[in-house]
């Protein structure tokens, strides 16, 4: 018997999930879905194995989808941190990636808001794939995000 399976969201813990989210609705044109989450209870701790456990935050529709997947900003009261910054190329998720019409314009966009350059941009001819333009990124939490351009042929 095979299942309806869907993709629904990815999830971002913050350190300041407002201002976190507030990035990606200026920066990205996510938009806000309501209502914002104010979670506690056994239940939780039951969940996240975390005595205590209480996360604030808010799902933002992902550009280009009227009901698609969500970026969920949550902030936990009970906060632990991995110990290194965000690496391209550590293992388990890496980053997220958005395709914009402008990647120069994104990027100052980025840059205006908080962010900050990973890599540098570059464009290359992808055999059988087209042209992309493309640059790694860093939102002001620390997290990798690929703005990309593909003119494909």
């Amino acid at each position: 018997m095979s299942q309806n399976i869907r993709f629904v969201h990815t999830n971002i813990v913050a350190k300041d999930w407002k201002n976190l989210a507030q990035f990606y609705i200026d920066v990205f044109g996510c938009e806000p879905v309501y209502p914002e989450r104010d979670l506690a209870g056994e239940w939780l701790e039951k969940l996240t194995a975390i005595n205590g456990a209480e996360i604030r935050g808010m799902h933002l529709r992902l550009p280009g989808y009227q009901d698609g997947p969500t970026l969920e900003i949550f902030q936990y009261n009970i906060s632990s941190s991995k110990g290194n910054a965000p690496l391209i190329n550590a293992q388990g998720f890496a980053h997220i990636a958005f395709h914009v019409d402008d990647v120069e314009a994104t990027l100052n966009t980025v840059l205006t808001h908080g962010g900050e350059k990973y890599g540098e941009l570059v464009e290359k001819d992808i055999h059988g794939d087209g042209r992309i333009k493309v640059i790694y990124v860093k939102d002001p939490e620390g997290n990798i995000i690929e703005i990309q351009h593909w003119n494909r042929q």
